[in-house]
């Protein structure tokens, strides 16, 4: 029996989120094209007769600018500590300084494999062969791994080689739970993912989401959750003309919500301005910061 913690590492956008649901097989962390969609350490459970790897998907590094980003990278820090084995992960159509910068930084004491995500999009062979070079040659890479996280090309492949450097022991975790993360705590995210999708510009990363009421009926699931903003300019935006975006964004939020728990759900959503709550510390702690 392998056992171990696999943490995922990288710049914001270079399809960390994608990858843990890839290797998982189930929508675990929400995805967007925007960068800091991922404010939280997202564990993942994937538990075999053989195995149990417990992956990490951790928020993209950045310098922070205010509080919620003081804890966003105090995850990522946290995750450096218990890791097995690290995955730094980067997008191939970019220039490998930054991402060399950010993972020569992080200090590892566990080993590492380079990923080298959105292979298919690359144009030129000859700089994706410069790039695997590059970092085969780097002190922290033990193998370059070439995958698409999106298409699923080459996550056979990754697992097994991640296998191959977990130790062998006991599963960590019992049953066939997915993560150790509440239920809400999904919910939660599967709105925020809406939010990303519906809304442009920095709106999102001035909004969070918190369940308030999360009650399992017979027939369906009655959920409550309030959007925190801002500013009530941004309330405005959330709900739209009428009230039109905020339905948008019930209907669309409810739908996942659903495939997730695999029952009805009735949603309701509320909108609620907080000023300055990312730098606010009580607020932090209330909505799981």
């Amino acid at each position: 029996m392998k056992a171990g913690f696999v943490n995922i590492f990288g710049k914001p956008n270079a399809g960390k989120s994608t990858l843990l649901n890839a290797l998982m097989g189930e929508k675990m962390a929400i995805v967007s094209h925007k960068v800091q969609t991922t404010r939280h350490r997202i564990k993942a459970i994937l538990t075999d007769k053989d195995y149990q790897v417990i992956f990490s998907d951790t928020p993209g590094i950045i310098e922070p600018k205010y509080k919620l980003h003081e804890k966003m990278m105090q995850a990522v820090k946290g995750s450096l500590e218990d890791a097995d084995l690290a995955l730094l992960i980067m997008d191939a159509r970019e220039p490998v300084a930054e991402s060399h910068a950010i993972f020569s930084a992080l200090r590892l004491k566990s080993p590492a494999i380079i990923i080298v995500n959105k292979v298919d999009a690359v144009k030129d062979e000859q700089a994706l062969k410069d790039t695997i070079l590059f970092f085969e040659q780097q002190p922290y890479c033990k193998e370059v791994v070439q995958i698409s996280a999106l298409k699923k090309k080459g996550i056979d492949e990754l697992l097994k080689i991640i296998l191959s450097y977990l130790p062998e022991g006991q599963p960590f975790y019992e049953g066939d739970d997915l993560s150790d993360m509440p239920t809400k705590f999904f919910v939660s995210e599967l709105i925020r993912e809406k939010i990303f999708q519906l809304y442009q510009e920095e709106l999102p990363y001035h909004a969070t989401v918190l369940v308030q009421e999360f009650k399992e009926k017979t027939t369906l699931t009655k959920i409550s959750a309030d959007i925190i903003v801002q500013r009530e300019t941004q309330k405005g935006i959330i709900l739209g003309e009428g009230g039109s975006m905020i339905k948008q964004l019930g209907t669309l939020a409810r739908k996942d919500i659903e495939a997730f728990l695999d029952r009805k759900v009735f949603l309701e959503l509320f909108v609620k301005v907080r000023p300055k709550w990312r730098d606010n510390e009580t607020h932090l702690k209330e909505y799981g910061y």
